[in-house]
């Protein structure tokens, strides 16, 4: 079994700062990367300048500050010499006649390179650093210093633990924000974390802005990013220094500190460069980027890195629902712009086909409830009466009077041409004509049905000369957890981008938004109470649904879950079940998850089928298994590489 976790945990570190008096300095960062050693950090990035301060103006061309620096860096140095970890810490160096702003990288009681800001500060930093030359001003063949007695890297860096695969790229301060920034250019050579030491400075609005910008920086360029910024202990004459840190991975914001605390602080998370990796290789302008990268950025080896190893628990928290923002504001927002999508493609769909009629069928189930609000509201859209919706309820064998009777509300409540039409009697006579026995209560008598409601709705279409709208979702079709040329098949689908679990929550998201019809309300409420089921087979005794879904392949949450790593993270059987044991503590058992991602390998490869012959339908999201351009993959592929991870078991 595979044990590298492909993460690595990282630190941002703001250490109290005591302007000018580096050996005070250096004791708070000693003090934070003890903790960090014992916290099991792979990487720990401290703010611009911190050894001496960032706000000493003109006391940075003094002797005596310089050599006292210099002092605090060996013992930094060797107070790494114990440990793995990569340290990245600012400090400023003087070379070739010059004095530079630069960050020093450390690791193993060596200083593996010196990293110089690349450009000139930018308006609002002026004050403090006018002194120091930008790096982009080197000279090209100015490539190394003397420190310590030794030779050391200096100017452009990547530094690479070619063994873990991990490439981290350094830059300081306010250089994200120019139009060529420096950190473009060490992704472009193939960075996979950028560590800034940076000094921001606090004003209104500029923790937010701060934080948009790297979120948006490494979701364009897939990439992680650890922010460590100046805190309490620099100058507060011009400007105030709030401690901010932030640590970043593909466009989410895994963590940020409390500003203004007056104690030594390091905030951890764990950045995913695995999934980094992955990423990357799906975005073929990235691998173009790189072909193209500036040539002048050199590799510098790192002895390897910690990493977590398999069964730690990371101290990144995964949420359990991956499709659904976390924010109630997020929350609405999202599900909103999701019906929004939906009914403009419906819209769209139905002016371009003239369509006469739109049908649906209708169960009383989430899919086909969500699906018949997308058509309601569609032809209101276009000015087009209710009824130009003929919705269809097709009750069988496993209708039960709950979701019956909240079918015939829900379309009568939205004014669609509402029909019923039985599939007991033609079923039970296509079971003599092939010589099935009703009592035998297999696939086929399950698929049967499910094909009978197909033909009713598609020979409805004809004869009202319209086309009909499929309501089968993302984790169904994932799973392929739907009949072939049954409810699998449909004329366009509206539901086929969203997964089972977001689906409740635009149904609910309706509801809320409801004015002045309880009864529509209190019916969307009874539907979403319902169990998910396909009611192919009889209710139980009672008359309740006796076919769960969920009892037969497991949770859908776990399942979305399973989709949306496989697909956006690319993660492997291992790391999969290493992350959902910590995501869903509490509710699974790791021997749980393990039984039920067994069965969505099984299920997704050997249903790819189905997959590689659906209908259209919008595009909602990042994750789609549509076949035209989003996810290919032949229908014969094997999984027997991904259930290797079971295979003791």
């Amino acid at each position: 079994m595979n044990t590298n976790t492909g993460f690595v945990r990282v630190g941002a570190a703001t250490p109290v700062t005591v302007l000018a008096d580096p050996a005070r300095n250096a004791d708070n960062i000693i003090t934070i990367l003890r903790q960090a050693q014992m916290d099991g950090a792979g990487i720990v990035v401290f703010p611009e300048l911190c050894l001496t301060g960032r706000t000493c103006g003109d006391l940075f061309y003094q002797d005596r500050l310089y050599e006292a620096q210099l002092d605090a860096l060996a013992r930094v140095r060797d107070a790494s010499a114990s440990s793995d970890m990569v340290i990245v810490l600012g400090m400023m160096l003087r070379a070739g006649n010059g004095l530079y702003n630069c960050a020093a990288v450390i690791q193993g009681g060596e200083i593996k390179g010196l990293v110089p800001k690349m450009y000139s500060p930018l308006p609002d930093s002026k004050p403090f650093e006018d002194m120091f030359i930008p790096g982009c001003r080197i000279p090209a063949d100015f490539d190394c210093v003397r420190l310590f007695g030794r030779t050391v890297p200096f100017g452009r860096l990547t530094f690479e633990d070619e063994a873990a695969g991990l490439k981290i790229g350094v830059e300081i301060g306010d250089d994200m924000q120019r139009p060529a920034p420096a950190a473009a250019d060490l992704i472009a050579n193939g960075a996979d974390i950028i560590c800034n030491t940076g000094a921001a400075q606090e004003l209104a609005g500029s923790s937010a802005a701060r934080r948009n910008m790297i979120a948006d920086f490494t979701d364009r360029s897939c990439a992680g990013y650890i922010f460590a910024s100046a805190g309490i202990g620099e100058s507060v004459a011009d400007a105030v220094f709030g401690g901010h840190s932030v640590i970043a991975d593909q466009g989410d914001i895994l963590i940020e500190s409390d500003r203004y605390q007056t104690e030594n602080h390091i905030t951890y998370s764990e950045i995913d460069f695995a999934s980094i990796a992955y990423v990357r290789s799906h975005r073929k302008n990235f691998a173009g980027e790189m072909a193209y990268a500036p040539g002048s950025i050199r590799k510098v080896a790192l002895s390897p890195v910690r990493t977590p190893a398999a069964g730690e628990r990371l101290m990144r928290k995964y949420n359990a629902l991956p499709f659904i923002p976390q924010g109630q504001a997020q929350r609405d927002e999202r599900c909103d712009e999701i019906f929004e999508i939906q009914v403009n493609a419906l819209a769209r769909r139905i002016v371009h086909t003239h369509a006469k009629k739109i049908l649906i069928g209708i169960s009383g189930g989430l899919d086909s409830t969500l699906a018949l609000l997308v058509c309601a509201k569609a032809m209101e859209l276009l000015g087009r009466p209710a009824s130009d919706t003929v919705a269809v309820t097709m009750p069988g064998f496993g209708t039960t009077d709950s979701t019956y009777h909240n079918a015939l509300t829900l379309m009568r409540k939205l004014g669609c041409d509402t029909r019923e039409i039985s599939i007991a009697d033609s079923v039970r006579l296509h079971f003599r004509d092939i010589g099935h026995s009703e009592a035998d209560r297999d696939v086929t008598y399950e698929n049967s049905q499910a094909r009978e409601r197909t033909q009713i709705l598609m020979d409805i279409a004809n004869d009202e000369g319209g086309f009909v709208v499929g309501t089968g979702d993302l984790s169904e079709s994932a799973l392929g957890w739907c009949t072939y040329n049954g409810d699998h098949i449909a004329m366009y689908n509206v539901n086929c981008d969203i997964p089972k679990t977001l689906i409740r929550h635009v149904v609910a998201r309706f509801m809320e938004k409801i004015e002045g019809d309880d009864i529509l309300k209190i019916t969307l409420q009874k539907i979403l109470d319902t169990p998910i089921s396909p009611e192919l087979l009889p209710p139980d005794e009672s008359g309740n649904i006796a076919q769960k879904t969920e009892d037969s392949i497991g949770p859908y949450e776990l399942h979305d879950f399973f989709i949306y790593h496989t697909i956006r993270s690319g993660m492997s059987p291992e790391r999969l079940i290493y992350v959902a044991s910590q995501a869903f503590a509490g509710s699974f058992d790791e021997a749980f998850i393990r039984k039920y991602l067994a069965v969505f390998y099984r299920r997704f490869f050997s249903q790819q089928f189905k997959r590689n012959c659906v209908p259209d339908g919008p595009k909602i999201g990042s994750i789609c298994l549509s076949p035209r351009g989003a996810f290919a993959m032949p229908s014969d592929a094997g999984s027997g590489a991904w259930l290797e991870a079971f295979d003791h078991e």
